[in-house]
């Protein structure tokens, strides 16, 4: 039996030990380790581990992979106290959402024999633990993969398996790209609907504001019944990209001011050109990006991918058939077609 190690089991960690064993890859254990004995066992009552480990180290003692799915600041002491029984060759890959941080973590705590791919799956709930986990929270979302640049091409070919097992839509990019982008759509979010909760339930007339509230007010507010741990981590190891988001928005809310105060057909245009502009996006309306990455299509070769073996061979293979190597980069798996 092959070894994935999954740290940390709750909503997010919990969500991927359920697709995993839900796709019943062949010849795969599922070991899960958290710091809470309950949730892990839940995680073993409703299937998404195979057993629970009694110590982060054995946890990943023999994996070839090991998912890291804590909150951002304890993914440093993971790296660290996992670094020497990480098994020669593993694959190391994480669901924070924040990457330069944890990227310097990894250069720094890692050894060299281990392959870190960092990942960013754009899913969630405002809900926290694996009693809310869910085997299809990742279907049709996209999950953020950054590599780093000692990483092997069969580790990312790893990763690229455990993404396709998920349902989920692989999209590569820069890290510092990333905590800039996440900074304004998923931390901003989070910020601002703390903010707009702890402003309006602070008021004193929040007595007389609260049989009022409506739709509108619980669905900008939803975030804030999120994880305090995981706002607090998410807001220390991105605040440079999330500031810089607060004050473009705080510049946004003082236009909106100016407008309401003076220029009603200009505000009225403003809220038009919102409103068409987001109608589009739910609609689809996506910018082009580069073609999307082909996943493998069988679960045999998903399984051969997440350990390794069978990218080995075919690379091999491959490279002494063509020689030079030039089409290296088209998918070693096309002779399965």
């Amino acid at each position: 039996m092959e070894r994935i190690a999954i740290i940390g089991t709750g909503l997010i960690g919990g969500s991927i030990g359920l697709a995993l064993k839900g796709a019943k890859l062949p010849e795969i254990e599922v070991i899960g380790f958290d710091t809470e004995r309950d949730a892990i066992q839940e995680a073993r009552r409703r299937g998404a581990v195979d057993r629970g480990a009694p110590s982060l180290v054995e946890s990943v003692r023999d994996a070839k992979m090991v998912i890291i799915a804590v909150p951002p600041l304890a993914v440093r002491s993971v790296m660290q106290e996992i670094s020497e029984s990480l098994a020669e060759g593993a694959v190391v890959t994480d669901t924070a959402s924040t990457k330069v941080e944890i990227r310097r973590w990894a250069q720094e705590f890692l050894p060299e024999h281990v392959s870190y791919i960092g990942g960013h799956p754009m899913a969630g709930k405002e809900t926290q633990g694996i009693k809310f986990a869910d085997a299809a929270l990742f279907k049709d979302t996209t999950y953020c993969v950054i590599p780093s640049p000692q990483a092997s091409e069969g580790a990312v070919k790893s990763v690229l398996g455990l993404v396709s097992v998920l349902n989920a839509e692989p999209l590569f990019i820069d890290a510092e790209e990333h905590d800039q982008y996440a900074a304004a759509i998923s931390h901003m979010p989070l910020v601002v609907s703390n903010a707009l909760f702890s402003l309006v339930r602070n008021s004193p007339a929040w007595g007389d504001i609260a049989p009022m509230t409506a739709g509108g007010f619980r669905d900008v507010t939803r975030l804030a019944s999120g994880e305090a741990r995981m706002s607090h981590d998410i807001c220390a190891t991105n605040d440079s990209a999330i500031v810089h988001w607060l004050d473009r928005f705080i510049e946004e809310l003082r236009r909106y001011r100016e407008l309401i105060q003076t220029d009603r057909k200009g505000l009225f245009k403003l809220f038009s050109e919102a409103q068409l502009q987001r109608d589009a996006y739910i609609l689809g309306e996506r910018p082009q990006r580069s073609p999307a990455t082909e996943l493998p299509s069988t679960k045999d070769a998903i399984s051969g991918m997440l350990f390794g073996g069978l990218i080995a061979s075919k690379m091999e293979r491959f490279e002494k058939d063509m020689g030079d190597g030039k089409s290296k980069r088209r998918g070693v798996l096309d002779e399965d077609d």
